[in-house]
């Protein structure tokens, strides 16, 4: 028994070291997930003062609460404007902003879509165009009915988002480049299609120009093209705030790897992104015809950058994740009130280009202050 008992003992002791404790278990995983706390005093000061300082505080709530910088400046563009000029806050001078403001704004929801996302979309207002060509046409010179003429203008802007969303998806190419080179293609497409020629609003049912009557609300002359742009704006910021898809856009933007591994299909999500900016473009598209009464092919040749101006100023930024379409209509908002409220004070329109490019700037710069807080 003096024998077997050391052999027994060997034997014993090295299961005793290859079977692991709990309680070496739960230091373990401690140490794995715990993040290091400073290992200085000046990074403990440091992190207690970036906390603290008023202007982390106002970076902080900017960043959880975009629309607010946006809204702030067109609250105080409108009274600045309103003391230096007694037309401007005038009934007749606010209905000409809105209406102004319909085509702009409803093409901003399809750009906010995208620069969710992390991309950005060039061709936003040759789609548009191409579209309203095409329910012009189809209406006018072949006759079909005007809903069928709807129809075929959504069906070309769905075709336009698939095709940026295929390259962008498929092809894995930089969106910026994607739709550069698209904007070109839906530009020269329209004028062949249209051969160059405008359709009058007389020419077309009455379907087509309703987006341009007006009612009274409070004094303001409303059009129906407004009211439609502001539904839009309601269903789009329910969707992204309400749904799985919603959450999807944001996720996508913000970090696409992280995405992937929550089980997200990213390709999937861009390619909706671009279809459903694709729907709302043939709606800006029939906007658009009703606010001018035409359908011309030389439409809209601003409206690519005033769309990235409206969601830029409006507080979306352009690396993704972050932003709301109600700053994108603030956005599109100031846009319109800046170049109203110069136009009355008798500033050339060079000058009134100039104070936009100025507010993109400042807005971008904000933007890359607000993300450097810590999360």
């Amino acid at each position: 028994m003096s024998r077997e008992h050391p052999r027994a003992a060997a034997s014993a002791a090295p299961r005793s070291i290859r079977t692991p404790s709990p309680l070496n278990i739960g230091e373990t995983n401690v140490s794995q997930h715990t993040p290091e706390p400073p290992t200085s005093a000046l990074d403990l000061a440091e992190e207690f003062l970036d906390r603290t300082t008023p202007l982390s505080r106002i970076r902080n709530t900017l960043h959880r609460y975009p629309a607010i910088s946006p809204a702030i400046v067109l609250v105080v563009s409108v009274i600045v404007f309103g003391l230096l000029n007694d037309r401007f806050l005038n009934p007749a001078n606010l209905s000409l902003i809105t209406q102004q403001v319909a085509v702009v704004g409803t093409l901003g929801v399809a750009q906010t879509l995208v620069i969710l996302t992390a991309g950005i979309d060039l061709s936003v207002g040759a789609v548009m165009v191409l579209s309203s060509m095409v329910i012009a046409q189809t209406t006018v010179n072949q006759g079909l009915p005007a809903v069928l003429g709807l129809f075929l203008g959504l069906v070309v802007a769905l075709g336009a988002g698939a095709l940026n969303g295929f390259l962008v998806t498929r092809l894995k190419l930089p969106p910026f480049i994607v739709t550069l080179g698209t904007l070109n293609i839906f530009v020269a497409l329209t004028l062949l299609y249209s051969g160059g020629a405008t359709i009058r609003g007389a020419e077309m049912p009455d379907l087509l120009t309703w987006t341009g009557e007006t009612f009274s609300l409070g004094g303001v002359n409303i059009t129906v093209g407004v009211l439609m742009m502001l539904v839009l704006y309601v269903v789009v910021a329910l969707i992204l705030s309400k749904t799985a898809w919603g959450r999807h856009v944001y996720a996508v933007g913000d970090n696409p790897e992280s995405a992937r591994l929550a089980g997200i299909r990213v390709s999937r999500v861009l390619m909706s992104v671009y279809l459903a900016a694709g729907a709302i473009l043939a709606l800006g598209a029939w906007i658009q015809i009703g606010r001018t009464n035409a359908a011309s092919p030389n439409a809209g040749v601003d409206l690519n950058l005033d769309s990235i101006t409206a969601v830029v100023i409006g507080g979306t930024s352009l690396f993704g994740g972050r932003g709301t379409v109600w700053g994108t209509l603030l956005g599109a908002l100031i846009v319109g009130v800046f170049r109203n409220g110069l136009s009355l004070a008798g500033l050339d329109v060079l000058w009134q280009t100039f104070a936009v490019g100025v507010l993109i700037i400042v807005a971008v710069s904000v933007d890359q202050w607000i993300r450097k807080v810590r999360k």
